[in-house]
């Protein structure tokens, strides 16, 4: 595979000649995320749980096997059938690292990684690498394996240090391969909530100086190890807010957004449509990405711009699923014609937002069922999953209630969304854990394994109209106007 570089603001090959990144994201295999495998709460708390409770022996195979079972080269030759030329691969640094044990790098980690490469490489498919959950946690919410809220990675040099000698030691080992596209160096940054993100979005103000300082030490580190390959640069905010980033310092630079919208990620009942007010068409949606500050930022610096992530919630009733798979075909046709590279999130799950899913009368969904129930009416999925039942709904709505009559000029909806969040996405979402891994406890080996190969391609339903989307997306599609 030809090493990728960036020259005249565009990804190009070996010859010169562009190339278009554009595929899928592999959430949930080693960074887990309760919403795509369907356990709740963080992923270092259900390890630490799974070990009290199975045992050192028994959890290690169901961690291993759930990996196995998850990805695998079928997947790989699956994808590269289907068109997809790269994937993102979103890392979690405690596969690579122990809190207790700083800057000792553990081989079992990187074995993973290394086989990915292997199969990518061996069908022609990119891999970003995408360090998805970093010490200290680069912003407070469950996809970097955070229950806290907190996120004290901008705040403390140690985590820092870390971050970067991890980076160096990913550069070390991927230096020399090709099918590696890029580093991403942190996904989705919150600089400057460090105790918690409780201020209405529009009030938020990021650090900008410690962004650019963080971004500017590890590239400046990576280049004295690996001068080649494209290093991936995310927005503040979730990879929203761009303008307060230094100008591209490195020649190889690419920068990313992602671009998930509200129409795209709730229950609709047709497409076009007029939603919250505003009437939603692949002309709307050409327009909204042209004006997110990601698409500026390139646009002003001719630099290459890579939608990392965006994608549909599809839990909502089958009979809604063909008007979402047309609001991705439109928000695949606007970057292709407007010449984004993209990853949509993500391939495999329970049903949510993946191309693929168990089937609901699988093994893992029926042993779990009595968890995924509990999930729903709690809605411990960080709420934007699911509502919360009648039960749950009255009494927080009074508690927080009562807590903005009390503190002047909270906003109401805004305390609300924080404070549920916190109590039943935080604190009941750790504690439910345990009846997840309730259901594992008087199982065997072999019928673990048999539960999680579930998740095996072989197993699993795709969602046959997205991957129609996806296989034509070499097109050029038609401008809106025509």
């Amino acid at each position: 595979m030809d090493q990728l570089q960036i020259k005249g603001g565009k990804v190009v090959d070996g010859t010169g000649n562009p190339v278009f990144l554009r595929g899928v994201n592999i959430g949930g295999w080693l960074n887990f995320e309760h919403f795509l495998s369907g356990f709740p709460g963080s992923e270092a708390n259900l390890r630490r749980l799974m070990q009290q409770k199975l045992g050192e022996k028994k959890a290690a195979f169901f961690l291993e096997r759930f990996l196995d079972h998850f990805f695998n080269e079928n997947d790989v030759k699956f994808l590269a059938k289907s068109g997809v030329n790269a994937i993102r691969l979103p890392l979690n640094y405690r596969h690579f690292e122990s809190d207790m044990a700083p800057f000792e790098y553990m081989e079992s980690g990187f074995k993973r990684v290394d086989q990915a490469l292997e199969w990518c490489e061996k069908h022609s498919i990119y891999v970003i690498l995408d360090l998805h959950s970093v010490p200290g946690w680069q912003n407070g919410d469950w996809h970097c394996d955070n229950s806290s809220r907190h996120a004290l990675f901008w705040s403390h040099k140690h985590f820092q240090d870390r971050f970067v000698g991890l980076w160096e030691e990913l550069a070390r080992r991927y230096r020399d391969r090709a099918v590696v596209a890029g580093y991403n160096l942190v996904n989705e940054p919150l600089t400057n909530a460090p105790y918690g993100r409780f201020l209405p979005d529009a009030e938020y103000q990021p650090d900008w100086e410690i962004m650019n300082q963080v971004y500017r030490r590890t590239t400046e580190a990576i280049r004295k190890i690996d001068p080649k390959h494209i290093i991936i640069v995310e927005g503040d905010y979730y990879s929203m807010l761009f303008k307060g980033l230094e100008a591209p310092f490195d020649p190889n630079l690419m920068y990313s957004n992602h671009n998930y919208i509200e129409v795209a990620v709730s229950p609709i009942e047709a497409y076009p449509l007029t939603f919250n007010g505003t009437y939603w068409d692949e002309r709307k949606i050409e327009e909204q990405f042209i004006e997110t500050e990601g698409f500026q930022f390139a646009q002003t610096h001719n630099v290459p711009l890579y939608v990392g992530e965006f994608g549909l919630n599809m839990e909502y009733p089958s009979d809604n699923v063909v008007h979402k798979v047309n609001i991705f075909r439109d928000h695949v046709g606007v970057f292709n014609r407007l010449d984004c590279h993209w990853t949509f999130w993500s391939y495999k799950d329970l049903g949510v937002m993946g191309w693929l899913q168990t089937a609901p009368d699988s093994l893992y969904n029926q042993t779990i069922k009595p968890l995924l129930q509990a999930k729903t009416d709690l809605g411990v999925d960080f709420g934007w999953l699911a509502g919360f039942i009648p039960e749950i709904q009255g009494p927080m709505t009074a508690i927080s209630e009562q807590i903005v009559s009390r503190i002047p000029g909270l906003d109401p909806a805004t305390n609300f969304r924080y404070l549920s969040q916190a109590a039943m996405a935080g604190y009941a979402a750790d504690q439910l854990q345990n009846l997840y891994v309730a259901q594992f406890v008087d199982k065997s080996e072999a019928e673990i394994d048999a539960i999680l190969a579930s998740f095996d391609l072989s197993r699993c339903i795709e969602r046959k109209e997205l991957g129609e989307v996806i296989r034509a997306s070499g097109k050029v599609y038609p401008t809106a106007a025509s």
